[in-house]
């Protein structure tokens, strides 16, 4: 431990003696450590580097002292060690994308040199270190880290311990690699099954399924790992049909739907006490008339989640380079009206240097106080000090390997996939597979999973094959793959979010494949909305992901090993029948 982190560290030790000393003798209310270090903080901060604090960006590159063009071009230095001292920052997230994800080993020393550098500049403020490790659908940090199936695949197995435990391994794992902050779990009722940007992020339409969920979660992050976590996206982006990415959706919910739809997942991680709430980039019109993107209002920041539940602790906004935010005001303005909204952190702007300015500029013309500033930075150094990032800002790389990827996590990640496998129709009495099937073929989307499912049934003795066929597969895809299934025994078809009209294509192979006379088993592998449109095969099954460690669940369901235990946390619309449901909520086969 360097200098500077000891002298951080003692700080806090210290006011953690003087609070124990209060409470054993009776005096008034004992100081809060982590507020007075805050306080005792942010007095010796100047201007800059307290509205640095409120930034978290990205930077390019495998470690904190490797020059990466992008870093010019974006930052005006070269290496992310460099942009967290030209601007002060308060954060960094890490995606692959930016070259900064590759194994646990060169993640914990990337973290560390990220922290060198901030604890030796500046403010003397360690980072805290974050990404979007859903799970399943989100997953930033790949294997050897433990895989999981993600949330919606917790809700079929309805155990609120799974969830908890779930994020504990997550957190456990992020927490050794040197991230002390998860942007999950996604809080949002998926109540409109063509939502193309929640879906599975969602653990289920059903509120109180979902708020319990949302709370394990935060135990499991918080509490059992400690690491922040931060429950998204308020006030609720579940009932959509467009991508606040790529544009900005409009949410029609008024305010009974709100109470009892899209508020008890943030009440409940509230009453856990989640570190952290982000922001949709949402227009809520029967809840807020500001006309703003929900990030940038006031009335929902504010009014909603601050007085009307209650919350105190750090907002963050989702991503500000998303189009959802964009629109209707430029990337200096952004920052701004996200702090008198109510935010405190603020997400990848899209010019870092045009952000800051922007905050700058609004103190020193008056229009934001720096008292404002100092509220949003308190509660984000408050933070910092209780998830255990000033008194040890650095991370044993030694220890990496054995925590990360762990044969108990990863042990215990199967067996909780393992109660999610879904089955939805068995009409043919197809399952479990008898031995009869000697040549399995395995087709459909996802290149990954369906050669993750070959080698597992091959593995039981069947000789597997895979042709994997894509999102959107063509004529001659779909005729290649009705070929090599005619000198099969069984046909095992992947979907992937087929019921999405760019997406249709999948349901004509399902639909071809089941024509040509071999018995099919056809399985959605992300949404279960899939099972609903391809009436003409009588088995079905969802796997709420298409991850190895769904694959290896649903081989055991084909051959047996295990009955199917999941049952359905959203229901399944007959796209028929508009208003009816083809698989009800809660819907789920066994033998």
């Amino acid at each position: 431990m360097g200098r500077t982190s000891r002298l951080v560290a003692a700080t806090i030790s210290a006011v953690a003696v003087v609070s124990a000393c209060l409470a054993t003798t009776g005096s008034a209310v004992p100081p809060d450590p982590a507020r007075a270090w805050a306080d005792a903080t942010l007095d010796g901060m100047t201007l800059e580097e307290k509205v640095g604090q409120l930034f978290v960006t990205y930077t390019y590159g495998r470690s904190a002292d490797t020059p990466h063009p992008q870093n010019r071009e974006e930052f005006g230095v070269d290496t992310p060690a460099q942009v967290v001292q030209k601007y002060h920052l308060g954060g960094m997230i890490h995606f692959s994308w930016t070259d900064s994800l590759h194994d646990p080993k060169q993640i914990a020393e990337h973290s560390n040199g990220l922290q060198n550098a901030a604890v030796n500049s500046g403010a003397k403020v360690p980072l805290l270190i974050s990404t979007d490790q859903e799970q399943g659908q989100v997953t930033r940090i790949k294997e050897p880290a433990t895989q999981l199936p993600g949330n919606m695949a917790l809700g079929a197995g309805r155990s609120a311990e799974d969830a908890r435990r779930s994020a504990a391994i997550t957190g456990e794992e992020l927490r050794a690699m040197g991230l002390a902050q998860n942007f999950a779990p996604s809080g949002d009722v998926n109540v409109n099954p063509a939502n193309p940007v929640i879906g599975v992020r969602s653990f289920s339409s059903d509120p109180g399924l979902a708020a319990e969920f949302s709370a394990a979660q935060v135990r499991g992050y918080q509490e059992d790992s400690n690491v922040a976590a931060a429950v998204k996206h308020f006030p609720g982006h579940g009932d959509t049909n467009q991508d606040s990415h790529t544009a900005l959706p409009v949410i029609e919910h008024d305010r009974q739907q709100w109470e009892q739809l899209d508020a008890p997942p943030f009440r409940e991680a509230i009453a856990a006490g989640t570190d952290v709430v982000m922001s949709a980039h949402i227009v809520v019109p029967k809840l807020d008339d500001s006309g703003e993107p929900s990030t940038l209002s006031r009335n929902v920041i504010t009014g909603m989640l601050r007085e009307e539940l209650g919350y105190q602790g750090v907002v963050v906004t989702d991503s500000l380079q998303m189009d959802g935010v964009r629109q209707m005001h430029p990337d200096g303005e952004i920052p701004v009206l996200a702090l008198e909204a109510g935010v405190d952190q603020l997400l990848m702007p899209q010019n870092l240097q045009v952000g800051i300015d922007g905050v700058l500029n609004a103190v020193r013309t008056g229009r934001l106080t720096e008292q404002r500033i100092d509220e949003s930075v308190r509660r984000v150094l408050e933070m910092k000090a209780r998830r255990g990032v000033v008194e040890n800002p650095f991370v044993d790389v030694s220890k990496v390997d054995e925590i990360v990827g762990s044969p108990k996590n990863t042990g215990d990640a199967q067996t909780i996939t393992d109660r999610s496998t879904t089955l939805l129709r068995n009409d043919a009495n197809l399952l479990p597979l008898r031995e009869k099937q000697k040549r399995v073929f395995v087709t459909g989307a996802g290149a990954g999973a369906t050669k993750s499912l070959a080698e597992r049934i091959s593995a039981r003795g069947p000789k597997a094959t895979a042709l994997e066929t894509g999102l959107k597969p063509t004529p001659e895809q779909i005729n290649q793959a009705v070929e090599q299934s005619k000198g099969n025994d069984l046909t095992v078809v992947l979907t992937n979010a087929a019921w999405s009209e760019s997406n249709a294509s999948q349901l004509d192979l399902v639909r071809a494949l089941q024509q040509a006379g071999k018995p099919v088993v056809a399985v959605a592998v992300r949404d279960p909305y899939d099972a609903a449109h391809v009436e003409e095969v009588p088995t079905w099954l969802t796997t709420y992901s298409d991850k190895a460690v769904a694959m290896e669940s649903l081989t055991k369901v084909l051959f047996g090993e295990s009955a199917p235990a999941g049952k359905l946390p959203v229901p399944v619309p007959d796209p028929k029948t508009p208003g009816t449901d083809r698989y009800p909520f809660g819907h789920g086969l066994s033998w």
